[in-house]
């Protein structure tokens, strides 16, 4: 099953992806991603807890605890 996963056109988005995780400043995170709703879940935090959210031009909402960004929530995912 895994392998039928990881074609060869899929493989080439999680390098993808995996090249632009590793930009971020932080180096340890969570993903969960609901396949139903299309939305990604990225938390800097394994139990993130935010004081406030932002919304982008591009369908990310960036979770805050104070100044300091805890997660992620990016809408329409699969679209990205």
């Amino acid at each position: 099953m895994v392998t039928e996963l990881l074609k060869e056109r899929n493989i080439g988005h999680l390098f993808q992806a995996a090249a632009n995780l590793i930009k971020l400043p932080l180096t340890r995170m969570w993903l969960d991603y609901d396949r139903d709703a299309d939305v990604l879940y990225l938390h800097f935090e394994e139990k993130p807890s935010s004081t406030h959210s932002e919304m982008t031009d591009k369908g990310i909402i960036l979770d805050y605890r104070d100044d300091i960004l805890v997660g992620l929530t990016i809408l329409e995912a699969s679209h990205r």
